[in-house]
């Protein structure tokens, strides 16, 4: 009998209220893994009242930021000790190659952490004021409910970006995990108690975007929402939390070029080319799905890629021998395969793959594939695929190139290669975009600060940066002047 889970709201599961549940497949295999609640308005309310309990209630509220410190970096070691379960269970969920969500989980623990140590640093300060009787502090508060909304490609990792400095400022959460994936989230939500979360600091409600995740943007105590995704549903809740005035931090889309000079290194910047949009079956935000490469450099760039597009290796992502698996479910498949006959459509030319493997699996495969001749205005180069996709373009002047960078809606992420300091600095200051990788491409830090830039988002994730963003800000007066008041009809400015 399939394994089903309710939603984890106030420390315990509960059945959804509709009695529904949607089952998850495994795209390798096409299997039914298990079946997580269908939730909706009525789950919903229920979660966040846990996590206003919580928030709310004396056992939390005492629990000092040291503390919090320490049952952040307890929920460390036990993501550490559970790292290869949790790693199977997103390998499984969504097709992510099995040894590389092992890397990702072994590494998880260095949020929680970084975050942890962060929990007693968040100090307010003292201000000068201008008459030596009054004193004027600022104090840094939790917001309250925290309302979490994470994507299918990389559970646990953005989750986990969000849960840490949340809990660290002192805030509870609901998190809404993708339908698609939501094992390895309800796992986590169990490990939090284990580690000494009071029950309902942390709750998971489960479902669609529709059912769940709507309800949640809406709910009157929702004090602030996360939410990684794509940039129509960003905007969507960008308008609906601006009417009441509920602060947000958006990760969206991007559609992040890579750039390779005549001086560059071309076997580390093809490697760089196939991580940057092969690896994940380019199912990341990050994916550097356009590549312009120097015309004198090009032919060779070009061949070299696509030897090693030719080589890679799809099959099972649970065998370590895989290099590439399969796309996460069937929507987004279709969407892929649909964005390669737009291209061949428009006139670009299908240099290499776009079609299904040979692959003795019945799973939603996808050859690596490479368009060249493409045009700055055909959709494959303007809009995100999220899929193992990319346009390879040449140039012929920096100028030149750093416009095609900037000719996009998208401001996430940049790779450049080139061995010319002058040039990383000059870049770095014109390309428009969040984060740029020289002489690398896709590596992150809970250190490293992360914005989008145009429509790729808003907030801050990772770094001490995204603290502040799950604080408000009070500023106190205190008057230690026992004097007849001032005229009361006059501003007091001293």
């Amino acid at each position: 009998m399939t394994q089903r889970f309710g939603n984890f709201i106030g420390g315990e599961y509960r059945d959804p209220a509709s009695g529904e549940y949607l089952a998850s497949t495994n795209p390798a295999t096409l299997e039914t893994l298990y079946e997580v609640a269908s939730s909706d308005e009525r789950d919903v309310d229920a979660a966040v009242r846990a996590a206003k309990a919580a928030f709310e209630s004396p056992e939390w509220r005492r629990t000092t930021a040291t503390q919090r410190g320490h049952l952040l970096r307890r929920l460390g070691d036990l993501i550490g000790e559970h790292a290869d379960e949790l790693a199977e269970y997103e390998s499984l969920d969504n097709g992510k190659l099995l040894r590389e969500m092992r890397g990702q989980l072994r590494g998880l623990p260095e949020y929680l952490y970084y975050y942890g140590g962060l929990a007693d640093k968040i100090q307010g300060s003292t201000i000068p004021a201008a008459s030596t009787d009054i004193f004027n502090y600022t104090l840094r508060e939790p917001l309250g409910v925290v309302g979490a909304i994470t994507p299918w490609n990389s559970p646990l990792t953005l989750t986990t970006s969000k849960l840490s400095p949340a809990l660290a400022a002192g805030n509870t959460l609901v998190i809404k995990p993708s339908e698609y994936t939501s094992r390895a989230i309800l796992r986590f939500a169990e490990l939090a108690l284990e580690a000494g979360f009071p029950a309902g600091v942390v709750n998971v409600v489960t479902g669609t975007g529709v059912g769940a995740g709507s309800p949640l943007v809406d709910h009157p105590d929702i004090a602030k929402i996360s939410f990684t995704g794509s940039t129509g549903t960003g905007a969507a809740i960008a308008s609906k939390t601006a009417s009441r005035f509920v602060t947000t931090t958006l990760e969206l889309g991007g559609k992040s070029p890579q750039i390779v000079f005549d001086d560059a290194n071309i076997e580390n910047a093809a490697t760089g080319i196939v991580a940057g949009v092969f690896a994940a079956a380019g199912q990341t935000c990050i994916a550097g799905s356009r590549v312009f490469a120097h015309k004198s450099v090009y032919d060779e760039l070009l061949e070299r890629v696509t030897q090693r597009a030719s080589t890679i290796k799809l099959g099972d992502p649970l065998d370590d021998a895989t290099e590439l698996g399969p796309i996460a479910f069937e929507g987004q498949y279709d969407k892929v395969r649909e964005y390669i006959a737009i291209g061949e459509r428009e006139g670009a030319n299908l240099h290499y793959g776009g079609r299904r493997p040979d692959v003795d699996l019945p799973g939603y495969f996808l050859q690596p594939t490479i368009f060249t001749d493409t045009t700055a205005n055909m959709r494959i180069v303007r809009e995100e695929i999220f899929g193992p996709v990319t346009a390879i373009t040449p140039f012929e002047h920096e100028d030149e190139v750093l416009a095609a960078a900037n000719d996009t809606n998208y401001g996430l992420a940049a790779g450049v290669w080139t061995r010319d300091l002058n040039r990383m600095v000059r870049l770095s200051r014109g390309i428009d975009a969040g984060t740029i990788w020289f002489n690398m491409y896709r590596m992150m830090s809970p250190q490293s600060p992360r914005q989008g830039f145009k429509d790729s988002g808003v907030g801050t994730e990772h770094g001490i940066e995204s603290m502040y963003d799950y604080t408000r800000l009070k500023s106190v007066w205190i008057n230690t002047d026992d004097s007849p008041a001032a005229d009361p009809f006059v501003l007091r400015t001293k």
